[in-house]
């Protein structure tokens, strides 16, 4: 690391010690040439993967169109903010799962289609006529009986 003092490119780390709220390491360091002191804090960095849209541009991920996504399908829902939050958290988790520095939209699509699938039946559908570009009155009703199928049930000991 460069010394801030005398911009000389070596420094020596005197001591190592995890934060008080360990989410970075303080490191004291000296300059080998000037011998002054300083401190440097190291904490993780993740990088969240840019959108590549239909049209191939590209733009930041950016949490606040999820939620406004979430916000427009669940519209006079009866889903508390806080599954919202939790939905949100997993598809940003699932993202940096991925390890990709590009995902295509389609990708954060299909995950905001299973998060609502899962928090109301009403939204999902909302969500996938403007998602699938709904076309007619049999897109909503096959969306429709999608939803309403009944799900297989274990049976006990089988």
């Amino acid at each position: 690391m460069k010394c801030p003092f005398c911009g000389h490119p070596d420094t020596q780390v005197v001591d190592s010690r995890v934060s008080e709220d360990a989410e970075s390491i303080r490191r004291r360091r000296k300059c080998l040439s000037c011998d002054k002191r300083f401190t440097t804090y190291e904490t993780v960095e993740l990088r969240m993967p840019q959108i590549v849209k239909t049209s191939g541009n590209r733009a930041e991920f950016d949490d606040a169109k999820l939620r406004t996504s979430f916000t427009r399908a669940l519209h006079k829902r009866p889903v508390p903010t806080e599954q919202v939050d939790a939905a949100i958290q997993r598809i940003t988790q699932r993202l940096l799962a991925l390890g990709e520095r590009e995902v295509p939209s389609r990708t954060v699509g299909q995950m905001v289609m299973k998060e609502l699938y899962k928090l109301d039946k009403v939204a999902y559908i909302r969500f996938a006529s403007v998602y699938r570009d709904f076309q007619d009155v049999d897109d909503f009703r096959d969306a429709i009986e999608e939803v309403a199928k009944p799900v297989p049930r274990k049976r006990r000991g089988s």
